[in-house]
């Protein structure tokens, strides 16, 4: 398949052409730059360009890399598509990866966030209600003798994974996607961690929209996170209180539901539907993912306004 159809298609990276075109024009030239500071940084034999030329450029290098995420294809497989060995393809990937997670997530076409506190500003200034909810990735089980080897058993699923926390607005764009965390990790605590209890009782006042597991963050947060409501009785409830409960669980969870819908598209990435790399790398697989993902839908409701 040659690279005009794979750029045209927009079903094998999951991206637009012009979306591609934008991340060549962004990403090569920090590719590049880095590229060069590794060649300068240790004593070489020969001068710095001398000996054999790449032969898998930029443009094919970031299409490998899109290609990987999204479909999980083997590092063979691209090789093999690409006319190179393995281990360039690997390398391609291990280099444009990173930069790709680097970028945060596009709100607008000048505007990017990659901080949890730049979250809760720009909530804060467009005047958005945020939905929080945590997601599970399976990864491979670690070796026997591996220390710490059961905090990746999800009490959840009860399978190995790494969680990682996913903020939307209320049309359910991608706004923000954690570092992860293993998957014993409850998601208040992995809430906790990444510093949202004092971004919110310090920062502007926002509405954040969360399910159950996230029950104790409203109080600490001046009631800022809201939560389902809680059961008054344990048991022998009235009619009445049965029928007012669950008619505002459903309302909570017919507001909450778009961060579901953002959580689906990021698992349409086969990257993110079950990961079988090293788990060290989750961290910039789900961060570069999320950047493009909401890039493409930047990308798409700008188009929509001028159609």
């Amino acid at each position: 398949m040659t690279r005009a159809a794979i750029i045209s298609d927009r079903r094998i990276t999951g991206l637009s052409a012009a979306v591609i075109a934008e991340l060549v024009a962004e990403v090569a030239p920090l590719w590049h730059e880095r590229h060069q500071a590794r060649l300068a940084s240790r004593s070489r034999a020969r001068a710095v360009g001398a000996g054999a030329k790449h032969r898998l450029v930029f443009v094919d290098r970031l299409l490998a890399t899109l290609v990987h995420l999204r479909h999980g294809v083997t590092h063979d497989v691209l090789a093999c598509w690409t006319g190179v060995d393995r281990s360039t393809a690997t390398r391609a990937i291990g280099e444009v990866r990173p930069l790709l997670s680097e970028r945060g997530c596009t709100v607008s076409p000048d505007m990017r966030l990659r901080t949890l506190a730049e979250v809760v500003d720009h909530l804060g200034q467009a005047g958005k209600t945020g939905i929080i909810d945590g997601t599970e990735i399976r990864v491979r089980r670690p070796a026997v003798g591996h220390k710490d080897r059961d905090r990746f058993i999800s009490g959840k699923n009860k399978q190995n994974a790494v969680k990682a926390v996913v903020f939307t607005d209320g049309d359910g764009r991608l706004l923000f996607c954690s570092p992860t965390k293993p998957g014993s990790c409850a998601d208040i605590t992995h809430a906790r961690e990444l510093g949202l209890v004092k971004l919110l009782a310090e920062g502007p006042a926002v509405e954040i929209l969360a399910d159950a597991g996230y029950q104790g963050l409203g109080a600490q947060t001046g009631g800022r996170v809201v939560t389902p409501p809680h059961r008054k009785f344990k048991k022998n409830a009235p009619d009445w209180h049965e029928e007012i409960h669950d008619r505002q669980r459903k309302a909570h969870s017919s507001r909450r539901i778009r961060v579901e819908h953002g959580i689906a598209h990021l698992k349409n990435w086969r990257a993110l539907a079950r990961h079988l790399g090293r788990r060290e790398h989750m961290n910039d697989t789900a961060q570069a993912i999320a950047g493009l993902l909401s890039q493409q839908q930047t990308a798409d409701r700008i188009l929509a306004w001028q159609t």
